[in-house]
């Protein structure tokens, strides 16, 4: 069974030779350059760059040969992309590691913290001093009265998750540019057998949260319904447009196609089951509908937090699989989800605790873990490895091989 193969078969819930493995394959189950640093020099690699794809969030592009060690299945569609060395540009991580940063991302150092820059030259991010990654500074629709949002265009350049976007970043929509994507996409599908996930997005809930900020999108969501519903349409309208472009381009090469919308928290949903089925469940639903008649693809939401109670109006909407599964928050615990959702759902993730287990326990205590879970979620396909997001930077090397050894070991 090639790797394609084991993700498509798991993905239409028949058994496979062993749990599939993503690593890296979104931005959700990737590790953080300074992790992967430290990584690499455990599996004794010292040659090449370290690459920072995502600079937001410090992650690491991971090389074929650690893929290969680690039994992976799956490959991010943006590393077709981004290949040649003018799109790369020298920087170094807060530990003082040097690495490789997208050269299309505008920098600005100032008073001993990194700035993200927006086309205009405007703030729109932080690193801070100390600190392990970027944050948002600038939320361009905080204190916006706009009823009608006709010119939403602009507000997303000034968000800084829709603004600073990774390969293949910076092709956007323009024919000459769908054409490189289309080329690109087509190259790693015959270089090669891996699954391949198309990053595209889509975020409702969170592109309020974005250009409103958290708090004041949750509020107006409640105070203000006949607004944000205008809002929301906008929004579907942009994302439709670009969803046509996008699978035009890359729908035949890819396996996977990933929305992004976080709806819980630790404790919980965000939104109650009826608002989320009010302002969200059916413009989910007209997006995931239209990337099944454009593609192939299987439809994934990131979505992180205790989201059991939205879990059926998500699979109403036409969802096909969920990550990362945070088996930490409130209801997630892997056998109920298994057993109550697994016939319908293709679980992506949820394979080892990365708050506690992955960065505080023993490598024996990591494998115990993987093993159980594994246990738990790969009978009958529909599911799909990976730790609980991404591997943060105090994770030892010696806990993250564990990991992988043991769900390769688990299946054998």
């Amino acid at each position: 069974m090639t790797s394609r193969e084991r993700v498509r078969t798991t993905l239409s819930h028949r058994q496979t030779d062993r749990a599939a493995i993503d690593f890296s394959g979104h931005r959700s189950s990737g590790i953080m350059a300074i992790a992967y640093a430290r990584l690499r020099k455990f599996l004794g690699i010292s040659e090449g760059d370290i690459y920072v794809y995502d600079l937001l969030q410090q992650l690491a592009i991971v090389e074929p040969s650690v893929l290969d060690r680690f039994g992976v299945d799956v490959i991010e569609m943006g590393r077709g992309f981004a290949l040649e060395p003018s799109y790369w540009k020298e920087w170094e991580l807060p530990d003082g590691t040097p690495c490789k940063v997208p050269a299309h991302v505008r920098l600005e150092r100032k008073n001993g913290d990194w700035h993200i820059l927006s086309s205009d030259g405007s703030p729109i991010a932080v690193q801070r001093q100390g600190s392990l990654y970027f944050e948002q500074t600038h939320w361009p629709l905080m204190d916006s009265e706009d009823v009608e949002f006709k010119d939403l265009a602009p507000s997303f350049e000034k968000a800084m998750w829709a603004a600073v976007r990774s390969p293949p970043a910076p092709l956007a929509w323009a024919a000459a540019d769908l054409q490189t994507m289309r080329a690109g996409a087509r190259g790693l599908r015959r270089s090669s057998n891996r699954a391949i996930v198309g990053l595209f997005g889509g975020n409702l809930n969170e592109t309020g949260q974005f250009l409103f900020r958290m708090d004041n999108f949750l509020r107006l969501l409640a105070e203000d319904p006949q607004r944000m519903h205008r809002f929301l349409d906008r929004v579907v309208e942009i994302h439709m447009a670009n969803l046509e472009c996008f699978l035009s381009a890359v729908g035949d090469s890819i396996d996977v196609i990933l929305f992004g919308d976080d709806l819980g928290t630790q404790s919980g949903p965000q939104m109650s089951p009826r608002m989320y089925d009010e302002f969200f469940k059916p413009r989910h639903a007209a997006l995931w509908r239209r990337a099944k008649q454009l593609s192939d693809a299987k439809v994934m939401l990131h979505c992180c937090g205790g989201i059991v109670p939205l879990l059926p109006s998500l699979i109403d909407a036409g969802l096909d699989a969920i990550n990362p599964v945070q088996i930490s928050a409130r209801d997630m615990e892997p056998h109920r989800l298994k057993t109550e959702f697994g016939k319908d759902l293709t679980f992506w993730g949820g394979g080892c605790d990365t708050g506690r287990i992955l960065p505080l326990g023993t490598p024996q205590q990591v494998r115990d873990h993987v093993t159980e879970m594994v246990r738990i979620w790969a009978p009958d396909g529909g599911y799909v490895f990976q730790q609980v997001h991404n591997i943060m930077a105090d994770v030892p090397p010696e806990n993250i091989v564990a990991m992988f050894d043991a769900v390769n070991g688990a299946e054998r």
